[in-house]
């Protein structure tokens, strides 16, 4: 018997083959206690049953397989057709093993649970071109009659027409910017008369639901814009307004947002309410300045995660949870503005009352 075959018989009784102890005690059949058997006669027609593991296959081989002298005499003159020789079946724990061994994954059985309420589809707003919807509303309060002072944010001698500021926010897909993220919604407001309620602060909002949408979306929000438009933001002029610069930039479309003027709400709130508070971020500030709390309210933080389950085929309920987040942050803006007018124009006020006249 040779050498390679001993291993063989050794590799078996180490991987506990059922076969293994049968074949080395009683041996094989055809088996000549050591002498190497000689080439079938007619190899093609006496075919041997294939062995039921992998080890026999192999034993079977170098058994069947002659060597040295014997090969040479039995090698036919033409070339023989050769004959395809079954592989032995692979069992399930050996299919296991190979395929950690090459780190696939086990595709058979998915372990993803369903989404839950993934048949509630339903986004607010009309849908005015395909993947982009507008959300408009109104909420009826006094308009101020005269300008703005500017004042409050260190810009002495200047003022603003009320109806010339533009309040908004952006939902965007991520906190990081650059150019992979981007903003899939956009929320403005204004005080505007309507025909029919009057007065009041009109708010409108642009959300898309697909990537395609986004170039619709920024010539929309090109088209609400004046010569004589005041941005007013909170943080804005360091986040929302450069990330919208860059994708009016990606989508090749000219930037309406350089010429205009841009009031943020966040250097002057801070310098007037720090150390009040525990920090100075919109929700602190409208809490404890405003009076305002918000109820079932979804963090900014998740406007990401809600946008993108929806594009996946998720659910829209927190979607319109972002939507109503957003409502509410240029409501905000618009009320803060009055606020820090007006605190500036007392402070003013106490001034000249407490200094002595000449």
């Amino acid at each position: 018997m040779s050498l390679s075959l001993d291993k063989l018989r050794l590799l078996r009784r180490q991987a506990g083959d059922a076969t293994a102890a049968a074949a080395a005690d009683t041996g094989a059949p055809g088996d000549t206690g050591g002498a190497p058997l000689p080439a079938a006669a007619n190899d093609a027609r006496a075919r041997t049953p294939a062995p039921a593991s992998v080890f026999g296959w192999v034993e079977q081989e170098i058994r069947h397989k002659p060597t040295g002298a014997a090969a040479r005499e039995t090698a036919p003159a033409v070339p023989a057709v050769p004959v395809p020789v079954p592989a032995p079946a692979l069992r399930r724990p050996e299919i296991g093993g190979l395929r950690r061994l090459l780190g696939l994954r086990d595709r058979g059985i998915s372990t993803a649970k369903p989404r839950e309420n993934a048949a509630d589809r339903h986004v607010p707003g009309e849908e005015i071109a395909p993947g982009l919807f507008l959300i408009e509303s109104f909420v009826a309060q006094a308009i101020p009659t005269e300008p703005l002072s500017l004042a409050f944010a260190k810009r002495e001698g200047e003022q603003v027409q009320p109806r010339d500021l533009l309040f908004f926010d952006t939902e965007t897909t991520g906190l990081a910017g650059g150019t992979g993220t981007r903003a899939f919604m956009i929320g403005a407001a204004d005080w505007h008369t309507h025909p029919e309620r009057g007065d009041g602060l009109r708010i409108r909002q642009l959300l898309m639901t697909t990537m395609a949408a986004e170039a619709a979306m920024l010539r929309e929000f090109a088209g609400w814009l004046q010569p004589g438009t005041v941005f007013s933001s909170y943080n804005g002029r360091c986040y929302d307004a450069p990330l919208l610069k860059t994708r009016y930039r990606l989508a090749r479309q000219r930037c309406p947002i350089t010429p205009l003027d841009h009031v943020d709400l966040l250097f002057p709130t801070r310098r007037r309410y720090r150390g009040t508070w525990e920090n100075c971020r919109l929700a602190t500030i409208e809490r404890q300045l405003l009076q305002i709390v918000r109820e079932d309210d979804l963090p900014g933080s998740e406007a990401p995660a809600a946008w993108l389950n929806y594009l996946r085929g998720g659910s829209a309920v927190n979607l319109r949870r972002v939507a109503e987040h957003n409502h509410q942050d240029v409501v905000t803006l618009a009320l803060l503005m009055r606020r820090l007018v007006a605190e500036e124009q007392r402070d003013r006020e106490t001034l000249a009352l407490s200094s002595p006249s000449p």
